[in-house]
């Protein structure tokens, strides 16, 4: 899977904010009308080493189709905001190694962002496919609870705008945090989120990513 290359990653944490703004305009939100493949990827840590899984799934069966590896030193700060700045470089670099995803999945923002340009929003935006943000986590904006049952989900807005959705995947667990990233919207985000997580609460090509991720970190210390 090729990326573009729009800018450097080696930057201050002002000038990613400005790269971040600059990008945010780019970003397209519309219906996603075709997905028979479905990529996923995550990263683990161990110490200053970043090691990334990504893996392509049959969207219909879950049933994995093709997996790469990455690793490479990360001297990129935590910080809230600014997690591709992080985690971009590896994960595009073991996205390279899988190919034919309708759409991508990323464990972070899409434009449930401060500055609508989150994690989901900036990968799709380089590697110019449809992605999802699903995030265990919210980022910003406010929501109510939605209902126990999988499937239900209630809005996330933001400053006045919808952004994303608190949504059930499992009933009676908590809710996960999807927004569109690049080239989809947020039916379907949901839709697509929805789909994926078959029996746990985070949709299969993450869970199994991270899996992936975690297990490569641990071998590799």
């Amino acid at each position: 899977m090729r990326y573009r290359v729009l800018h450097s990653w080696d930057v201050r944490p002002d000038e990613a904010v400005e790269i971040q703004k600059m990008l945010a305009g780019g970003v397209r939100i519309q219906r996603v009308n075709r997905v028979e493949t479905v990529a996923g990827a995550d990263v683990s840590f161990s110490g200053s080493r970043a090691y990334a899984a990504a893996v392509l799934l049959d969207y219909h069966d879950m049933r994995l189709l093709d997996v790469s590896f990455a690793d490479m030193e990360v001297c990129y700060p935590y910080i809230p905001g600014l997690l591709t700045f992080r985690e971009g470089p590896v994960m595009l670099r073991a996205l390279e190694g899988v190919d034919g995803a309708d759409v991508l999945l990323f464990d972070g923002q899409g434009i449930a962002h401060p500055r609508r340009f989150g994690e989901a929003s900036h990968l799709g935006l380089l590697l110019d496919r449809p992605s999802v943000g699903c995030a265990k986590s919210r980022l910003c904006g406010e929501f109510s609870g939605p209902g126990e049952e999988r499937g239900s989900f209630s809005l996330l807005v933001d400053r006045g705008d919808i952004v994303g959705a608190a949504l059930r995947t499992r009933t009676n667990v908590k809710p996960v945090f999807v927004s569109p990233g690049h080239m989809s919207d947020l039916s379907s985000a949901i839709e697509i989120a929805l789909n994926c997580a078959r029996g746990y609460r985070v949709p299969e090509p993450l869970r199994l990513a991270h899996i992936l991720s975690l297990k490569r970190a641990r071998t590799m210390r």
